[in-house]
């Protein structure tokens, strides 16, 4: 078992800190909401970001965005300077890709990953995620028995940058896939068919999706979606629009047209503005619904 310095316990960190702990491993977590730890029973509350990483074997983070990696890692007296040159460092966040090559290209010859999740909070508290990871072989292989305590599906995707990349492809297609199954759900109630019955369909025919069988945007279907919950995020809609941001950044910078995913962001920005900043993503169906779409 490691020794693994775990910085970011919000709702995605706290669950995978813990399946770490019940793996078996030892943990010194931080986060700068003093109260975060009380989430994570058995880890041992780190001082600071740079006081989790000193003597760990494995450094993870879980950060909200770019900045904030890029200062754990590359700040004055961070978790760079902090963590030993043996360390494997594992980032779970989700950030643009140049920031994650950025950060591995510092990283001064130790393992570094960017690893960013897909499975929401459902999935984090499960131990079931999917790992996209970027950097090199032997830091995979490192980092994979740490990654299987906190997930399912561990795919290596190429060298620094490539979990990243492709974590903004899944989440553009998820929040299209998300917006027209929203769609499909209002026309339904406008036509008099019943959210069941047109879940029964198509949850066995062509249409069939994640955002349809696993995160059903309206009660019922599915028990455990967010639907159910009154839209209480498994994963919320601004970290989707974050998503949607870092993707079309991204194919900007590639020179690729992606008009379904720039609508997408349109949609979700205008659901932020309207106040749908602390739903679940799949509560955007609210917005179409009142016809604002």
């Amino acid at each position: 078992m490691a020794r693994i310095g775990f910085v970011g316990l919000g709702n995605m960190g706290a669950p995978m800190a813990r399946n770490l702990i019940k793996a078996g491993h030892e943990v010194s977590a931080f986060d700068l909401a003093p109260g975060a730890i009380d989430g994570v029973p058995g880890a041992r509350r780190a001082a600071s970001a740079a006081d989790a990483a000193q003597g760990a074997e494995v450094v993870v983070t879980m950060l909200p965005a770019s900045q904030h990696v890029r200062d754990a890692w590359l700040g004055a007296g961070g978790m760079m300077a902090a963590a030993g040159p043996g360390a494997l460092l594992i980032d779970c966040s989700t950030i643009d890709v140049t920031a994650a090559r950025d950060v591995a290209a510092a990283s001064g010859g130790r393992d570094f990953l960017d690893a960013p999740v897909s499975g929401g909070v459902m999935g984090a508290e499960a131990g079931t995620l999917t790992f996209m990871v970027g950097g090199s072989d032997a830091a995979f292989a490192r980092a994979k028995p740490v990654l299987e305590a906190m997930g399912r599906t561990i795919v290596h995707c190429g060298g620094p940058g490539a979990g990243q990349a492709a974590k903004l492809c899944n989440n553009m297609m998820l929040a299209a896939t998300m917006a027209v199954t929203c769609e499909a759900f209002v026309l339904a109630e406008k036509l008099g068919l019943s959210h069941q019955a047109l879940f029964d369909v198509t949850s066995k025919s062509s249409a069939q999706s994640w955002a349809l069988t696993t995160y059903c945007p309206v009660p019922g279907p599915v028990p455990g979606s967010p639907a159910n919950r009154d839209y209480k995020p498994g994963f919320s809609a601004a970290l989707m629009t974050k998503d949607l941001g870092l993707a079309q950044q991204s194919a900007k910078d590639a020179g690729v047209a992606t008009p379904f995913g720039a609508h997408a962001l349109d949609l979700y920005r205008r659901f932020l503005e309207a106040g749908g900043g602390t739903k679940d993503f799949s509560g955007v169906i609210e917005m179409i619904r009142e016809g604002k779409a």
